[in-house]
């Protein structure tokens, strides 16, 4: 590896800016929507005045989430109470109609041992927990005809209902049912209380739209190396203003360009920022599948920053790649006074995966403030209150001291790649969440 490089500083300030102007000024960033499409303009524009990059918007196709109004209520005794619900991302609605049905409450960490699951036929299923991760379950699930779903998200039990996505390639495959997030407080609520039914009513749905990547290239002076990328992603899920989850990844990417664009590495650099994130990376899917050679060929490694910005709390990296790497992440982090904590799991829920599916190795750079991640999740409480962009900063420092290392690097560093069995696994789900290399489309 090269000598340690004299690199300017991050600057909080800016970092906060642009922190601002995505969450208070733009706000909520459904993927497809206007917000979005804002978001992904100011990024380019903050990329275009740095020197001597050059910037590009790549559109993709999506579903825009487009719910006008949502409506739960429960039946306790002889009452009827209203609670807060939000649709699933990738969920059809009742299309204004009022869906009512017996409450039947399913585990998901036994029920699925089950040889028959025709007892959830025509309920509104109170599903602990809110992702399926085999298509399997999901199959059974869907081919049992529940009237309609109710997730509860057992990660963060909390008062408020969280807001998340299905999996667009079980969709496609299988199907799906009107599905709702509910709070896991309320949920425990009607357990103890004896709930007995619920009806749901939702108007609007979604409709087909487009989202955009935002490209921010720094050249290298040897551009046959390769490339190194860094990603974040501007959309939020609905409701939420995404400040952690992840305007911090979206400003980070325009910090660290602005960090490194007065460099002349030796690799190039690609910073994107990815649109329709939360709808399982699509964004992400859409730029590997459409520069598929180009990645598997030329790529090298991939940094990902989602959701590092929490001012209480602990650095988690989750890695695929080669020991080397590994090696000199610790290095340079303890270098700047970061330690954090190393998984080598097949994570396939951040815009790293996709890359990692073309056998780019890389991580995920996250801060977790509870052990199911953060407290915020998902929530309209995802806000710059709990953001400390001054920490940010220096966590950027340290990023561009380890990206400028690997852009810089012998060619026998990248030898070993991913693991060949934590390849196989990544193809495996990549076949069966992201429906593999070809994707599913708007179908």
């Amino acid at each position: 590896m090269t000598k340690h490089a004299i690199l300017p500083k991050a600057s909080a300030a800016a970092i906060e800016a642009h922190l601002r102007m995505l969450t208070e000024t733009i706000g909520v960033r459904l993927a497809g929507s206007d917000a979005e499409r804002a978001a992904a303009e100011y990024l380019a524009g903050a990329g275009a005045a740095l020197p001597g990059t050059a910037v590009a918007i790549e559109e993709f196709p999506v579903w825009e989430r487009h719910v006008t109004r949502e409506s739960l209520e429960i039946r306790i005794g002889d009452q009827w109470h209203v609670f807060g619900c939000s649709l699933f991302g990738a969920a059809p609605s009742t299309e204004g109609r009022v869906i009512e049905a017996p409450l039947v409450f399913f585990d998901t960490a036994t029920g699925y041992q089950r040889e028959s699951l025709d007892h959830l036929k025509g309920a509104a299923v109170v599903h602990l927990g809110c992702h399926i991760e085999t298509p399997d379950h999901y199959r059974r699930l869907m081919a049992a005809e529940p009237a309609f779903l109710l997730f509860v998200d057992t990660r963060h039990p909390g008062a408020v209902p969280l807001a998340d996505g299905l999996f667009p390639a079980y969709v496609h495959a299988y199907g799906a049912r009107p599905s709702m997030n509910v709070a896991y407080l309320d949920a425990w609520r009607w357990k103890r209380e004896g709930a007995a039914s619920a009806r749901l009513c939702v108007e609007g749905s979604r409709r087909k739209s487009h989202s955009q990547n935002v490209v921010i290239e720094l050249p290298g002076r040897e551009p046959e190396s390769g490339v190194i990328y860094v990603g974040g992603h501007h959309d939020t899920q609905a409701g939420s203003v995404g400040a952690d989850d992840n305007a911090v990844g979206s400003a980070s990417v325009v910090e660290l360009a602005r960090l490194l664009s007065g460099r002349r590495l030796r690799r190039t650099v690609r910073l994107i920022s990815f649109g329709a994130e939360e709808q399982l990376s699509v964004g992400s899917a859409a730029y590997v599948r459409r520069h598929r050679e180009a990645v598997e060929h030329d790529g090298r490694f991939m940094f990902n920053i989602d959701g590092s910005g929490s001012a209480l709390g602990w650095l988690s990296v989750n890695y695929n790649g080669p020991e080397t790497f590994s090696r000199l992440l610790a290095e340079v982090f303890h270098r700047h006074d970061f330690y954090y904590i190393q998984q080598q799991a097949v994570f396939p829920y951040t815009d790293q995966f996709p890359f990692a599916a073309a056998g780019v190795p890389g991580l995920w750079l996250n801060r977790r403030n509870c052990t199911s991640g953060a407290f915020y999740h998902h929530r309209a409480d995802d806000n710059m209150d709990h953001i400390d962009p001054v920490l940010v900063a220096a966590q950027l420092d340290a990023a561009a001291a380890f990206l400028t290392q690997v852009a810089e690097a012998d060619d026998e560093a990248f030898a070993e790649g991913i693991p060949p069995e934590t390849q196989r696994e990544i193809a495996q789900v990549w076949n069966d969440l992201y429906g593999g290399w070809q994707g599913i489309g708007l179908a």
